[in-house]
């Protein structure tokens, strides 16, 4: 079995943000030279997310009010407290709890070299607590 691992690097501009990162994955498994098994795509933050949708605009913007309705900014959070471990206080409890539900991760699996997708399926990275430097990871296993 062949593995191949990257670690993308990715500037948000937005507090929150929906990144289509669909060519990029694509790109890494034609990359890999890995033609089956499965691709897995995580983000390494836990105010952030990755998820998978129909590439359209109005998808995108449905999604970001969505989150916003779900885990509306002013709450009584219990996160919302002084953090010694920090020396700051935590504002971010929804940053949190968004990301907790769409999730961390994706994986698909591979056939014949490409990636096996509803045909409307794109893959996102979505920033909850921007603007941000952040990391996606992406790890290809299979047979060449």
């Amino acid at each position: 079995m062949k593995t191949y691992y990257e670690e993308i690097h990715i500037i948000t501009e937005q507090e929150t943000e929906i990144i289509n990162i669909s060519n990029t994955v694509h790109s890494k498994v034609k990359d890999s030279g890995i033609k089956d098994g499965m691709v897995f795509i995580l983000s390494k933050h836990t105010t952030s997310a990755i998820t998978v949708n129909e590439g359209l605009p109005d998808i995108e913007s449905d999604l970001k009010e969505l989150i916003q309705r779900l885990v509306p900014d002013e709450y009584s959070y219990h996160h919302a407290r002084y953090l010694h471990s920090d020396g700051q206080m935590a504002i971010n409890a929804p940053c949190h709890l968004r990301s907790a539900l769409l999730g961390f991760e994706v994986f698909f699996p591979l056939n014949d070299g490409k990636i096996i997708t509803g045909g409307r399926q794109n893959i996102y990275f979505v920033e909850l607590d921007g603007p941000q430097e952040r990391t996606y990871c992406i790890k290809i296993m299979g047979n060449a």
